[in-house]
């Protein structure tokens, strides 16, 4: 048998084996997070890594930014992992010195294999000052769209639809996918505020004192701080 057709079945294979075991998440929802222009670009989940690019927005003169070697992804179960790199980013106490207002710095952080069936989780920094949080980030590309589908109705001025849109998901992700409840409530109830529904507010607000969503205390506190609280 010659000896190129077995090379070339064999990088096939190989590329196949590959994508089964890789996921792309592109800009992944998530329930709240701590600095304003920090975000996630995409997310690669594949089977030697987990990467994610990021990208945060200088708003003041003379910023500056940096990652702290310990920055974690926190499973569901309270179990961490711990990031083994970094790129595009200076590691604290070293710091990146924006040029300007307005500049934006896209870097990457890497992280052993999600754990299997992992649907969500929180993206934490431990450092002493000013450390970055994303709690609830949804991996889960078809949740995504469907969340992604009720911001833009609430963009277009269809606030009455999105609510039904964001309602429509809690009820189905509800206990299946706690980590993400947190955006859907909190949505939920400040798109009834806006659009003067106090009633479904009101009862929003305690379906969502009552849940089991994960950093229960810091979605209420985020609502409570923008004067909803019931």
């Amino acid at each position: 048998m010659p000896i190129k057709p077995v090379i070339s079945i064999f990088f096939i294979l190989m590329t196949t084996l590959s994508s089964l075991f890789s996921q792309t998440i592109l800009h992944p929802n998530y329930s709240l997070k701590s600095h304003e222009t920090l975000n996630i670009i995409k997310v690669e989940a594949r089977s030697e890594a987990t990467i994610f690019y990021m990208s945060i927005e200088n708003k003041i003169e003379k910023g500056s930014f940096c990652a702290d070697k310990n920055i974690y992804i926190v499973y569901p179960d309270g179990k961490r992992s711990k990031l083994e790199s970094s790129s595009g980013i200076p590691v604290c106490p070293d710091t990146y010195q924006f040029r300007m207002p307005g500049e934006k710095l896209e870097f990457v952080l890497t992280f052993p294999p999600l754990k299997k069936g992992t649907e969500w989780i929180d993206l934490a920094e431990e450092c002493s000052d000013n450390c970055f949080t994303f709690y609830g980030v949804s991996l889960n590309n078809d949740l995504n769209q469907r969340i992604d589908n009720a911001f833009t109705l609430a963009e277009n001025d269809e606030p009455v639809k999105a609510i039904g849109s964001f309602i429509s998901i809690a009820e189905d992700v509800d206990k299946g996918n706690p980590g993400i409840e947190g955006l859907l409530y909190i949505n939920i109830i400040r798109l009834a505020v806006a659009t003067g529904d106090e009633t479904k507010a009101r009862e929003w607000y305690k379906k969502f004192k009552l849940s089991e969503a994960p950093r229960l205390s810091e979605y209420l506190k985020y609502l409570n701080d923008q004067g909803i609280k019931y």
